[in-house]
């Protein structure tokens, strides 16, 4: 891994920590606001998401040869999944039985806990991708030196 691919790496992973960081406080601060407040956040998350999934498809795309299909797919998958709980969840606010609201808030919360776990995963992964990726240019390295 060249030195500005090692650099570019540390970075994403400084920038991730950040952006885990900012998350935990405004969710932190989403509890005392109101509801109308809370939704408009929601909503410009959303949005982010989106526009980083968007520019995220858009770099696999533009270097093609060098990201694996299955990271494509996960993505891909991903994308969906997320549609799919957007219009269940846009579906549940149209409830108006308060037993039906409660088990769809539950249904929410369930999927926020998994996808925080994902995301857990996610950077455990993204970390071995970076050591592997790290020990196979030390690899080309060492056998380009015999050659």
């Amino acid at each position: 891994m060249s030195v500005s691919s090692k650099t570019r790496a540390s970075e994403k992973f400084a920038e991730l920590s950040d952006r885990a960081k900012e998350a935990e406080k405004r969710v932190a601060a989403a509890q005392n606001e109101a509801k109308a407040e809370v939704e408009r956040h929601a909503t410009e998350a959303r949005a982010a998401a989106k526009a980083h999934a968007d520019k995220a498809r858009e770099s696999a795309d533009a270097g093609q040869a060098h990201v694996s299909a299955s990271w494509k797919e996960l993505q891909k998958s991903w994308s969906e999944h997320i549609d799919k709980m957007h219009g269940d969840l846009q579906a549940s606010k149209a409830a108006f039985d308060a037993t039906v609201a409660v088990n769809d808030a539950e249904d929410a919360e369930s999927d926020a806990l998994a996808a925080i776990d994902f995301a857990y995963g996610a950077i455990e992964e993204a970390e071995a991708s970076v050591l592997d990726a790290i020990s196979a240019w030390k690899q080309a390295e060492e056998l380009s030196k015999k050659q």
